[in-house]
């Protein structure tokens, strides 16, 4: 189906719903080798829900999933200190996020992201693109 006049993009940013995973269930491992795989679990839910409710109107049809690439973007070259105060990663965290990305595959959702551009930069460029196309 082109994307045009009648159509709904919803775009989903994904490095945040894998942090609300994250911080909203408690620890769960793999019991084979003790991977954690919370966050996992919990994105894949938050997925699974988007795909199945229907809002009417609200409905998408069309849907991506918008990841940061974890790299240095071109916000750092305007500020060196941009996201310098920002924790670490939890250690536990960090092995899932390719975990993620391979789920929203599997659900057969576009997984997306620009190495030199944050989630929210794709998002905003995407929904621009959508809006001119006669889409929402």
């Amino acid at each position: 189906m082109a994307f045009g006049k009648g159509c709904h993009l919803h775009l989903i940013d994904g490095s945040a719903f894998i942090f609300r995973a994250y911080h909203a269930l408690p620890p769960l491992t793999r019991k084979s080798d003790g991977l954690p795989v919370g966050a996992v679990a919990g994105f894949c839910n938050l997925l699974w829900s988007e795909l199945t409710t229907t809002r009417s109107q609200e409905a998408p049809t069309h849907l991506a999933v918008i990841f940061d690439a974890g790299s240095v973007t071109f916000r750092n070259d305007i500020y060196p200190e941009y996201k310098a105060n920002r924790p670490e990663l939890p250690e536990d965290l960090r092995p899932q996020f390719i975990f993620t990305r391979e789920a929203t595959r599997a659900f057969n959702v576009p997984c997306i992201e620009i190495d030199g551009y944050e989630a929210d930069d794709i998002i905003a460029t995407l929904s621009r693109r959508a809006r001119e196309a006669g889409g929402r």
